[in-house]
């Protein structure tokens, strides 16, 4: 039973949470509420069966906890008032129809995105409340220690609840100011759902699909936004290849060794398609040149066509938006593919020798497959080691052993 209570988890948290914040205004009352319902459908669950509609449940009993916490509150009797106001004799918000739940959801990303927000607390706090991420898994999702995300968390909720920021999606005029913060909250919520900062699942479909769905409604919101619809291209082009991305087994299957076959041909063409519309407004951004990057890899009819340089001078280009580690370290992966793995890894010994990606489990798994490549067999024995204790899922952490057991062979 409890693993219908984790699908239910990752399926319905963020509506749950969203729902309440609405009702409450409370961040951490929803939050804690959530929690509980989720702990009593546990037990209730197992004794009398998983509900019809889950999340209609989950909201239900979570509402009626808030409602239990703030009449043994006084100072929530104005709060009781308005959710009572608001929410009419046995009717679940978000529970009526799918648009309402985004409405919802999308309601959450934008007064988490506020502009008297710093730009890490805002996304940091949209992961934690929407897609229920640990304050562990969104610190490593910064590459910063627990402890420093936790005060971010605090400080940003504080900062709502002083300033009165209101919970709703702001007039049109206000919305560009936004953007660049929406936008990043859907790819990493994109991203937590593809690869998995921790777990033993690599993919969280529910998670994947609603990034997706945020994405089409921000686009309709702001169609001339070039970068919005860069950002749907590549949430459409990685999502192509989910379905390949991990064995029958469980496995992590690398994109080389993927079968093609898999991938979603209408998903690519519509990825593909929405690309090209954002580059013609004119504008250009990192999402798109990321769009770009994940089109080569998906039109490509086999790994051995796939384009590297272009790939690699396309990393270069969004080093110049986002010149980030991260980004240097994936270039370094297209030098290798398209001038040598000597060449990739004197960028990869480069990056190491400055500290920055410490902690970041790709950086010595690249290096070990590079040295790998290389027949330098016992370093890349010490290079995978290291991989596998920074990996954060069991998938990973497999396909790490699995490569260290063929250097030792």
């Amino acid at each position: 039973m409890n693993a219908e209570v984790e699908a239910a988890f990752r399926d319905e948290w963020g509506q749950v949470v969203a729902t309440l914040i609405g009702l409450t205004g409370d961040w951490d009352l929803a939050e804690e509420c959530a929690a509980e319902a989720f702990a009593v459908a546990v037990e209730r669950w197992a004794r009398d069966g998983v509900p019809r509609r889950p999340g209609a449940w989950l909201t239900t009993t979570a509402r009626n906890r808030a409602i239990d916490r703030l009449r043994r509150d006084a100072v929530g009797a104005t709060k009781l008032r308005d959710a009572a106001a608001l929410v009419p004799p046995g009717d679940v918000p978000g529970s009526a129809d799918v648009p309402e739940i985004a409405d919802d959801r999308l309601r959450l990303i934008f007064t988490c995105c506020h502009p008297l927000l710093p730009f890490e607390a805002r996304v940091a706090l949209t992961l934690r409340t929407l897609a229920g991420l640990t304050t562990a898994e969104i610190a490593r999702a910064f590459l910063v220690p627990e402890a420093t995300m936790a005060q971010r968390l605090v400080r940003a909720k504080r900062r709502i609840r002083e300033a009165g920021i209101p919970y709703e999606v702001p007039a049109g005029h206000l919305l560009p100011e936004r953007t660049s913060a929406v936008l990043g909250v859907l790819y990493l919520l994109f991203n937590e759902g593809y690869a998995a900062s921790a777990g033993k699942d690599l993919v969280r479909t529910a998670l994947c699909e609603e990034a997706l769905r945020l994405a089409r409604t921000v686009v309709a919101l702001l169609p001339s936004s070039a970068e919005a619809r860069g950002l749907l291209a590549l949430l459409l082009l990685h999502d192509a290849r989910r379905a390949s991305r991990v064995s029958a087994a469980g496995e992590l299957v690398p994109l080389a060794e993927q079968d093609r076959s898999l991938w979603s041909t209408p998903l690519v063409a519509e990825g593909v398609a929405v690309l090209e519309t954002a580059l013609r407004m004119g504008t250009p951004g990192p999402y798109q040149v990321q769009a770009a990057i994940a089109a080569c890899h998906a039109t490509a009819p086999t790994a051995g066509e796939t384009d590297w340089r272009q790939i690699a001078a396309l990393y270069g280009e969004l080093a110049r938006y986002v010149p980030s580690p991260v980004v240097e370290l994936n270039r370094a992966v297209a030098v290798a593919m398209s001038s040598g793995p000597a060449a990739g890894l004197e960028l990869v010994d480069r990056l190491t020798s400055t500290g920055e990606l410490a902690g970041y489990h790709l950086l010595p798994a690249t290096r070990a497959d590079l040295l790998r490549r290389l027949a330098r067999y016992p370093e890349a024995a010490d290079a995978y080691r290291a991989a596998i204790g920074l990996a954060a899922t069991d998938s990973e952490r497999r396909y790490l052993a699995g490569r260290l057991a063929e250097v030792c062979a």
